[in-house]
């Protein structure tokens, strides 16, 4: 079959890898793909924002199967368009995605359907801010109601670094875009965890959990980012947590989802913090996150297109998913200065050289042709993820660190930097 990913970031490079692995996939198109997935890959150039545009694209390509990867064409309705259209589309509706493109939307989801997270106000004005901050004690969370890659939740130490990031949020200045919404919320203590479930409308199935590094410096320091990398790793939560997670919190948002009239089908990812109070959901994404995708597919052993099949044809339920034992690293090489300012266009060299092992991928996040050369193209620019089936878990995560820093060390480009610590959590608990 003919497959079209929509994307072009490290998560849609995942996604076509694993369907170039698939026996029932002889062609895939890319739009707008980058350097890495046209070595698999057709790539179309699109605008991932431009809803006519990518319209357009599937309608001259005619795939039997099309796959959303980011978060942009969900919140302008892609899927609502092509399916208009009659196509076999994986991922949400519009209405359904405003689970992750409000989070205003997403506390008020889960406050009348009883899913546990933490306390918070909607606030629509410096003033409102100002008068709901009374009911917080420090540190406190400002985030912003809409999509912001990653980078719109601020941690602040006081109030009024609260009413400072909220007003920077309200003009524009923090990221860019004006938010005419901000969500005030209670901090919380302990350990996160991304989960992910495959779903079809009607069924939640877990697919896998992974932890997330999204702090830019070692040790969890320094701002907010997309994401530096992401572990996988068999007992990372345990059966019984995995399966509380499937039924109180990614069934119930499917349940209500549909109760509501607006079914989710897609992958939910369940963002989690495991607090003394027991599992809160921080946010919701509609989507497969990134980095967590890079270091998930290298583990899938089931057929991705049979995942996707099964979410659009509402058989989730019937669908075994299969993990290759062990575990699995990826590890983010940015741009120096991200998520600040960065330079981009700058060469990179070493990518050939981790192509001698085949349980390393090299994802390519940000990167595009400049001569026939591989060159920067984005804040996070490569995600080296690898994997280990070691018999141990603690010797499957340090052989696939090992494995992944290996690769990263043979790679250069110009102020390029990386997190020397992905995974540490799992090695200080001795999973």
């Amino acid at each position: 079959m003919k497959v079209l990913v929509i994307g072009g970031g490290g998560r849609e490079h995942a996604i076509v890898w694993s369907l170039r692995r698939s026996k029932q996939v002889s062609e895939v198109v890319c739009a707008p793909g980058n350097a890495g997935i046209a070595e698999l890959a057709r790539c179309v150039p699109v605008n991932a924002g431009d809803l006519d545009a990518m319209v357009r694209v599937a309608e001259a390509e005619r795939p039997e199967l099309a796959v959303v990867g980011p978060e942009l064409p969900l919140s302008v309705g892609l899927v609502d368009e092509l399916e208009r259209r009659g196509m076999r589309v994986s991922g949400p509706t519009k209405a359904a995605a405003r689970l992750e493109t409000s989070k205003a939307f997403a506390k008020e989801f889960m406050r009348r359907n009883k899913i546990p997270t933490a306390a918070y106000a909607v606030c629509r004005s410096a003033e409102e801010v100002h008068r709901e901050l009374k009911r917080f004690s420090t540190p406190v969370v400002v985030k912003a109601d809409g999509l912001a890659a990653g980078k719109g939740v601020v941690i602040c130490g006081t109030h009024g670094e609260a009413e400072q990031a909220a007003e920077e949020m309200f003009s524009g200045a923090l990221l860019g875009s004006v938010e005419r919404e901000v969500v005030l919320e209670e901090f919380l203590d302990g350990e996160e965890v991304s989960f992910f479930a495959l779903c079809d409308g009607k069924h939640a199935v877990t697919l896998a959990a992974a932890q997330d590094h999204k702090r830019v410096g070692e040790g969890d320091t320094g701002p907010n980012t997309g994401g530096m990398g992401a572990y996988t790793v068999d007992g990372l939560v345990s059966a019984e947590m995995m399966e509380w997670l499937r039924g109180n919190i990614a069934q119930r948002v499917v349940d209500e989802m549909a109760a509501e009239g607006t079914p989710f089908k897609g992958i939910l990812f369940c963002g989690m913090m495991m607090s003394p109070r027991g599992p809160m959901v921080l946010e919701f994404n509609t989507r497969f996150g990134d980095p967590e995708t890079e270091a998930i597919l290298v583990r899938l052993e089931t057929d991705i297109v049979q995942m996707f099949e099964a979410a659009i044809d509402g058989t989730a339920d019937r669908l075994e998913i299969r993990m290759r034992p062990g575990a699995s690293v990826c590890v983010i090489a940015a741009s120096g200065g991200y998520p600040g300012k960065y330079a981009q266009g700058l060469a990179i060299a070493g990518l050939d050289g981790p192509g001698r092992d085949e349980d390393v991928v090299v994802f390519h996040a940000g990167t595009a042709l400049k001569d026939d050369a591989v060159v920067t193209a984005g804040g996070r620019v490569l995600a080296v993820t690898a994997v280990s089936d070691a018999d141990e878990r603690q010797s499957a995560m340090k052989s696939a660190l090992g494995k992944a820093y290996g690769a990263m060390a043979h790679i250069s480009f110009e102020g390029m930097q990386y997190r020397r610590d992905i995974g540490w959590r799992a090695l200080r608990d001795g999973l």
